[in-house]
Parts: structure tokens; C-alpha cells; sequence
């Protein structure tokens, strides 16, 4: 009974947390972390950082992002941002699954696709998921309290990026990220 009652604190704790992420970066308090971030390698990163878990899962991962570009923003924050999406991606992808990471290039704007071969997300759910502690029926055996998609939203918000999600079989997210001289 003990240990129920510390994971509902420590769940508690994780949702309060998680509010006051999203409060925060809602109010535009994180401009000043803003620098020159290296996209390419931010992907990499996430990509080295979910390897083993979709290993352990047997889910194939597969990254691709070659091409150097550089965009404007707080670097902490995007990190978290695809990280928190490749994290959907190998949660909702089954056993023998794959999902790809990878970062297309453009003359005034680059794209983070996370694309999987997970159930998707049907059309009339689309655009709930970005909701506060919204669950889809096919979640709710799953870990999480639904505040991951909001704050992925919310850290996008603040960067002027635009946040697409696909609908149907296959999951696909994409974020674009303008070049800063496109952006200026």
C-alpha cells in the first residue's frame, strides 16, 4: 500500500511539473535560453538516446539526419520536444515495428519527420491530442497522464515552428523549422 501511495505522489509530482513546464514556456520565459542549435546532431542525439529502447522493444530505429542546418531556439527545449515525440513513436509501435527519424532539408526551412508503422492517429482525434491530460481509448493501457503532446505543442509555439500530425495506419509527425535568415 506504501508503494502505491509513493507512485501516486511521485505521479502527482511528474503532472504538477509538467504544468508548470507548459505554464512557462506558454509566458515566453525561455526566449533567452535561445541560441544557434545544430538540428542535425540535436537528432542524432535523440536517435542514440531511443536506440536501445526500440532495440528492447523490437522496434527498428532508423536515423537519418546527415545534412548540417542550423535553426534559432533553446536547444534544451527542442531536445525534449522530438525526444518526447520519439518516445510516442516506440511506445504506440508494435513488436516489429519501424520508425524513422529523420531531418529533410529545404532552402528556407528544414523538417524533423518522426514517421512509424504504430495504429496512427484517426482523423476526429487529431486535433485532441495536443489537449491537456487528453488520452485516446487506445492509450489508456500505456504509461503517461496526456500532457506529452501539449508540451511538445507548447515548445513549438514558443519557436514559431510549425507542429503537423498525420492521421490514419502509421503515425507521421513532422515539425518545420524555418532557417534563420528565413525566419528574419
Amino acid at each position: 500500500m506504501i508503494e502505491r501511495a509513493i507512485r501516486g505522489v511521485d505521479q502527482s509530482l511528474s503532472i504538477v511539473t509538467a504544468l508548470l513546464r507548459i505554464a512557462e514556456i506558454e509566458h515566453n520565459r525561455r526566449l533567452a535560453g535561445f541560441s544557434n542549435v545544430a538540428l542535425a546532431e540535436l537528432v542524432r542525439e535523440v536517435g542514440d538516446l531511443y536506440e536501445p529502447i526500440a532495440e528492447e522493444k523490437g522496434v527498428m530505429l532508423e536515423v537519418d539526419a546527415h545534412n548540417e542546418v542550423t535553426v534559432h531556439g533553446d536547444r534544451d527545449l527542442l531536445l525534449e520536444a522530438v525526444a518526447n515525440l520519439v518516445d510516442n513513436a516506440v511506445k504506440f509501435t508494435p513488436k516489429g515495428g519501424r520508425l524513422q527519424v529523420a531531418l529533410v532539408p529545404g532552402d528556407s526551412a528544414s523538417i524533423v519527420r518522426i514517421s512509424d508503422t504504430g495504429p496512427g492517429i484517426s482523423e476526429d482525434e487529431c486535433s485532441r491530442v495536443t489537449r491537456r491530460f487528453y488520452r485516446s481509448d487506445r492509450s489508456r493501457q500505456t504509461n503517461g497522464v496526456g500532457l506529452g503532446l501539449s508540451l511538445v505543442a507548447a515548445i513549438l509555439k514558443l519557436h514559431d515552428f510549425q507542429f503537423t500530425i498525420g492521421t490514419g495506419p502509421g503515425c507521421v509527425v513532422e515539425i518545420t523549422c524555418p532557417h534563420p535568415a528565413a525566419a528574419a
